[in-house]
């Protein structure tokens, strides 16, 4: 049975640190208020709904999340995976819309809660990081191509990110100079704070400023859209309804969302987790965010995820508790009861310029430029894996990352590492490429196999092995086999291994195993696979073993081919001149 523990996020209370969290759940809430309202442009629901995912879901995760740091609430990845999805059964914007965006986070509750009973926390590493790093910067892509239109001034056009690119492009003489004016206002605001004053929360700056404007000179009226009426109060709670027809498609949404919490919140969490020395619970986290996003569907909400720029946010201000968190939720708690009429004067243009922002900051050029250094394989994963999220979908993105992620590391167990031992005065013991020639000691090669036994590379390691024999000619009398490398071998790599001894027996060779587990012993055994002699510990032991074996052997074989005196006698005999 599953057991809850609640309020670890929470508890213990450290009183040096509550003034640090209070005060840094008031700048979390300054940033992040106007960050949820422009992903519900992405979204393409009412900007209170916004304000709602940093009410009940986050006193959810508060009260049963494990982590300390995590920040749960909107996030511009699943909103847009909502975006690309449900618009084909539902008008964006419409009241059936939001009810299957709501009805979208109550199946993703549901899928989380099923993932916590089952343990399935750990699923979140088959997501590699260069994955993750090409999904987030495909969906910023995404994102600020999506709202390039809205700083223009102009309707949005076309499907996928590089239609409306192009789109916007051959439209360009008919933007809106206010728009784009206003647009550039905010973009100086927002980045002018952060080079100056990192800690100024620039995107609320140039929201409460452009509000105080539109509110003093009409902005309605002189032909910039504006955010119009807010409800104000708590959401009022109910469960959301879900037609027949809809069931498919809310099923493969929520579907996607799931795959992108459980990787993205899992490295969030962990990440600020080492940082702060902490404790790392996977599963504790699956619960909070199951509750959280039970509590964002009967709020009226969409989905909610542990977003990665929330927690910078809180962890830059100092925050190192759901302390921080409450806190925040109170402060959006005073903005639905009190200042939700001042919102309706929000020109649109700045939460379009907001939300294009937030896409230019997933795009993660740092990220991508590290992995191009250091591997470029996992460098290609990543840039395959953003372009089929801005041609094709965040859903086609998210099944390509996972099955390159796993065609890569196959690649790599398909042809690992093979090395030779050898030794030298100067280096003493190493291991060096594969070639001919290379002997650990007279007449005995010691070959090494990095990675598990397993059907598609058994082939190879048995290729391998016999044209080293092939290579090294009769000056090879014994071979070193370093398992110690193999932690597993599966019935068909156990075969082949079956097939290699018989090989080796036929051409008269000595091989000796060097085996690391008992366990892989007793997996080959009941394969039916037994290596001829003592397997060894070590490489050194096995290559002493064998050369004592060889000497013996060779020994024989002279004591054994030595002629007899009496055969001397007869031999002198025989040569002797006749008198």
């Amino acid at each position: 049975m599953l057991g809850v523990a609640l309020l670890r996020g929470v508890l213990p209370l450290h009183r040096s640190g509550l003034a640090d969290d209070l005060l840094a759940g008031l700048t979390l809430a300054a940033l992040a208020i106007p960050e949820v309202m422009g992903y519900t442009r992405i979204s393409h629901t009412p900007v209170v709904t916004g304000l709602y995912t940093l009410l009940i879901p986050v006193l959810a995760f508060a009260v049963f999340g494990a982590s300390r740091q995590l920040v749960v609430a909107a996030d511009s990845a699943t909103a847009a995976i909502l975006a690309a999805t449900l618009g084909a059964v539902a008008a964006p914007g419409s009241s059936a819309y939001v009810q299957l965006t709501s009805a979208v986070a109550l199946l993703v509750g549901a899928m989380l809660v099923l993932a916590t009973c089952l343990r399935l926390g750990f699923l979140a590493d088959f997501l590699s990081r260069s994955a993750l790093i090409g999904l987030l910067t495909g969906i910023g892509l995404q994102v600020a191509a999506g709202e390039l239109s809205g700083l223009l001034g102009l309707e949005k056009q076309g499907n996928g990110s590089f239609a409306q690119i192009l789109s916007v492009l051959q439209r360009l003489g008919q933007t809106s100079g206010v728009s784009l004016l206003l647009a550039v206002l905010v973009l100086a605001v927002i980045a002018g704070c952060k080079r100056w004053s990192p800690r100024l929360p620039g995107a609320l700056i140039a929201v409460v400023a452009t509000i105080v404007a539109s509110a003093a000179f009409d902005f309605q009226h002189h032909g910039l859209e504006v955010v119009g009426a807010v409800p104000h109060g708590l959401p009022q709670l109910a469960w959301p309804t879900l037609q027949a027809a809809q069931l498919n498609q809310a099923l493969t949404t929520a579907a996607s969302c799931f795959v992108v919490i459980l990787a993205q919140s899992a490295a969030t969490a962990r990440a600020y987790a080492q940082r702060h020395h902490e404790r790392v619970d996977q599963n504790g986290d699956l619960i909070g965010l199951a509750i959280a996003n039970l509590g964002a569907a009967l709020s009226g909400t969409f989905v909610v995820n542990g977003s990665p720029t929330k927690t910078e946010m809180l962890d830059a201000a100092g925050g190192r508790s759901q302390v921080a968190h409450l806190t925040m939720a109170a402060v959006v708690l005073a903005v639905l009861a009190f200042f939700t009429d001042p919102l309706g004067f929000l020109p649109a243009v700045v939460l379009s310029t907001i939300v294009f922002v937030i896409g230019l900051k997933l795009i993660d050029l740092r990220g991508l430029r590290e992995l191009y250094r250091l591997q470029r394989s996992e460098f290609v994963i990543a840039i395959l894996t953003a372009l089929c999220v801005a041609l094709l979908g965040v859903m086609q993105g998210i099944l390509l990352a996972v099955g390159l992620s796993l065609i890569d590391q196959v690649r790599h167990t398909y042809r690992p590492r093979t090395r030779l031992w050898a030794h030298d005065a100067d280096r003493g013991w190493h291991t060096v490429p594969v070639a001919a020639g290379v002997f650990a000691a007279p007449g005995i090669v010691a070959y090494r196999f990095e990675a598990n036994l397993f059907y598609a590379n058994a082939s190879a390691f048995m290729e391998e092995v016999l044209n080293l024999i092939t290579l090294n000619g009769p000056d090879l009398k014994g071979l070193v086999i370093d398992a110690s490398g193999i932690d597993a071998v599966d019935y068909s790599a156990a075969k082949t291994l079956m097939d290699l001894q018989a090989e080796f027996q036929r051409r008269q060779l000595f091989p000796v195993f060097v085996v690391s587990a008992d366990e892989l012993l007793a997996k080959l055994s009941r394969y039916g696979f037994t290596p001829h002699g003592k397997p060894y510990r070590t490489v050194k032991k096995a290559i002493r073993a064998l050369s004592a074996q060889l000497a013996q052997q060779d020994a024989t074989s002279l004591a054994a081919t030595r002629p007899t005196t009496a055969e001397l006698d007869h031999a002198d005999d025989a040569a002797a001149p006749e008198d």
